[in-house]
């Protein structure tokens, strides 16, 4: 199989090129990168310098899409949709775009978060790629756009409970590390100011709640439902720490409790244990731990969910997606026990 990596020099990029070069399904990788082209692989991502010397094409959209079966966006939002109609046309098997350019089907909800959309035509080509909930239903997908990292782990958070009695729709506190905010510096990735640090940002209304809310109305069949997601920056590189809180308007905690073990039941990459999961156990690799729990009077509901941005929220849950979309073993090239510790 061969596939493109359009955008393939920041973090995430890095990530899809560390996995899909030890995928035992690919057989050629092309990495394109208008910045870095010529350069050595390793010159940009120091761990992937022992696979020698492969370099960055400087090869157009287009082209780095033209024969393969696969291509991978990796690009900053807004980006995708300008080169999304020369990359369709170009023939692959497959698009999976990391942007969130196509991960939003209401128009509407789309406006309200990010403005005008730049190709309105192309979204409806798109299947949303969460892929530990979709699972084979992505089977034959041509296009997908993956979920976004704090999208991802709230959603995990939230979907064993599309069918409880909530008093009001759910809040997620999520902390993420500096590494989601990509690989160009900012004030607030500075070391100085992330260090020994954790601060909010976004606070109702940052831009993942519209995916969210988008697949929670689906979940639920509530057309106006906006459940919260409230962000924060915290002073480590990798990961994202979600916890969510529902009050409940009948005593079933206990039940909802025992039915999130059976809502992931079978998912090869999600694991309910049986008390608060820890950042550093899923650091590196493709997992999502999580944990739930009720009160005493069974009318509130604490689920917390920690995954590692750049894998399972970005290019870890973007090959598990592709693996379905394509009918191949969804776990290949994605079976990596965590380093710890970190």
């Amino acid at each position: 199989m061969r596939v493109a990596v359009i955008g393939a020099a920041g973090y995430v990029g890095g990530e899809l090129l560390r996995l899909l070069f030890q995928h035992p399904d690919v057989a050629e990788v092309r990495a394109t990168s208008r910045s870095q082209a010529g350069k050595a692989l390793g010159e940009v991502h120091p761990a992937l310098a022992a696979l020698g010397d492969i370099r960055f094409s400087g090869a157009t959209p287009a082209e780095a899409a033209r024969g393969a079966d696969v291509v991978f966006l990796s690009l900053e939002h807004g980006e995708s949709s300008k080169l999304m109609g020369e990359v369709v046309d170009a023939g692959p098997g497959l698009v999976v775009d990391l942007a969130a350019d196509f991960r939003i089907q209401d128009g509407r909800l789309y406006h309200r978060y990010y403005g005008d959309h730049p190709a309105p035509e192309l979204v409806h080509r798109f299947e949303y790629g969460l892929a530990d909930v979709r699972g084979t239903e992505l089977k034959g997908a041509t296009a997908i756009a993956a979920p976004g990292c704090f999208a991802t782990a709230a959603q995990l958070a939230i979907y064993p409970l599309r069918g409880a009695p909530l008093a009001a729709e759910p809040a997620v506190v999520g902390i993420t590390g500096s590494s989601g905010a990509g690989v160009h510096p900012k004030p607030t990735t500075h070391h100085p100011a992330r260090a020994h640090n954790v601060f909010a940002y976004s606070l109702l209304g940052h831009r993942h709640e519209a995916e969210i809310a988008e697949q929670w109305r689906r979940w639920t069949g509530r057309s106006a439902a906006l459940p919260r997601l409230l962000t924060h920056s915290g002073p480590f590189v990798r990961g994202i720490y979600a916890t969510l809180h529902a009050t409940l308007t009948e005593p079933v905690g206990a039940e909802i409790v025992a039915g999130v073990a059976t809502a992931f039941a079978g998912r090869p990459f999600l694991r309910v244990g049986a008390k608060p999961p820890e950042l550093t156990h899923v650091v590196g690799t493709n997992d999502a731990l999580i944990h739930a729990a009720a009160s005493e009077d069974g009318r509130e509901v604490v689920v917390t969910v920690t995954i590692d941005n750049l894998v399972k929220g970005a290019g870890g849950q973007a090959v598990q997606a592709m693996n379905l979309a394509l009918g191949l073993a969804e776990t290949a090239g994605l079976r990596h026990a965590a380093p710890f510790p970190i």
